[in-house]
């Protein structure tokens, strides 16, 4: 029997993003029905919704959710109905040879689902789902592989944050970067990936933290999150971090933007032999530039990250323990707590580099 939610619906690049009844089908074998609880806006979305990312239309946003496992479908054994989720928008398929290879984050096959339709629109139209999860929606209908499990004690809203900001941004420090406790390290660009970057960095415990927005009213929240030091762009920006690394510059830059001109930022703040990790996703036509006499003179390695390098399936668990521990603040990294026709506002905050995490929530009673 066929399931009406309601979802956000997108038609054209650049188009309004509208309120719908959409029309989810029974989940077939291998998949399962979510009711979010709640959805993080991500700047990826803004990137699929302006066509810096190629999306097939119209599609349903949102890919950065948690909620319950309310329908399975046949032959589903990983989870069940009741299960609370976190949904992971890249499943890897465990068979190709990046999985092999130990490189889930980099499967050949885990934005497929994305090409395929999972719903209906109520004209009618086939509705695609935005990076495979559609989480701009009171339910969605997703592989069982996209499923994460997490324990009852994890507040759900906030345990949409791991889906993605949160991966990604701890994940760049420990797994990409390999950050060393009382190495320091610059992170650039403080949306909600930077700010979890933050806390992986002390996490790790590095020392200096060094966090670098344009933004003066994000001060506070860095600090309170693991920064020593909070510094805005600027010509001078490389000399004021070696200023506070010994004169050397940052042992590492994790770059959150995704702009040529902040990767290039990264790399001209770290040290010769340092590392800039580039998580940011920017634009195929936006090019960075270097000349053929710095790359070999300064030894930096200048290296891209995907989800943060990471497993989802053993990475959420490690990340729950840290929560536990009070290491790891969930909550802080939300500014705005906001309902699915907010999407668009929260959309114009991130283009103006305002705030951290806008959070999409869902009456958990629905």
């Amino acid at each position: 029997m066929a399931t009406i939610a309601t979802a956000l619906v997108l038609r054209a690049v650049d188009g309004p993003l509208r309120t719908e009844q959409v029309t989810l089908p029974e989940p077939g074998p291998g998949r399962v029905r979510v009711r979010l609880a709640a959805a993080g806006v991500c700047h990826s979305d803004l990137s699929l919704a302006n066509g810096t990312l190629r999306q097939r239309f119209p599609v349903v946003l949102g890919h950065e959710g948690a909620g319950v496992v309310v329908a399975t479908g046949p032959d589903v054994t990983s989870v069940a109905t009741g299960d609370r989720v976190v949904l992971n928008w890249a499943p890897p398929c465990g068979e190709c040879w990046w999985c092999a290879a130990g490189e889930p984050y980099l499967c050949a096959g885990a934005a497929d689902a994305s090409n395929v339709p999972y719903g209906r629109t109520a004209d009618g139209a086939e509705l695609y789902p935005g990076l495979g999860t559609t989480a701009f929606a009171t339910q969605t209908v997703v592989g069982a592989r996209a499923c994460i499990r997490i324990p009852d004690d994890v507040p759900l809203r906030e345990a949409a944050l791991l889906g993605c900001a949160v991966l990604t941004g701890v994940g760049a420090v420990r797994n990409a970067a390999g950050v060393r406790a009382g190495q320091s390290v610059a992170v650039i660009g403080l949306g909600g990936v930077g700010l979890a970057a933050l806390q992986g960095a002390r996490i790790a415990g590095a020392d200096p933290i060094i966090a670098v927005d344009p933004d003066p009213d994000k001060e506070g929240l860095a600090r309170k999150l693991g920064a020593t030091h909070v510094l805005a762009p600027s010509d001078g920006l490389a000399k004021e971090i070696r200023a506070v690394t010994g004169g050397r510059g940052a042992d590492h830059a994790i770059e959150c933007v995704g702009r040529s001109s902040t990767i290039r930022t990264a790399w001209s703040v770290t040290r010769r032999g340092g590392r800039a990790t580039i998580v940011g996703l920017g634009s195929a036509d936006d090019p960075v530039r270097f000349n053929a006499f710095e790359v070999a003179y300064f030894a930096r390695t200048l290296a891209g990250c995907m989800y943060g390098s990471t497993d989802p399936a053993v990475d959420v668990p490690r990340l729950v323990d840290h929560w536990r521990a009070g290491r790891l603040d969930l909550g802080a990294l939300v500014t705005d707590h906001i309902g699915l026709s907010d999407v668009d506002a929260a959309f114009d905050r991130m283009r103006a580099g305002k705030g951290g995490r806008s959070l999409v929530v869902f009456p958990l009673d629905a």
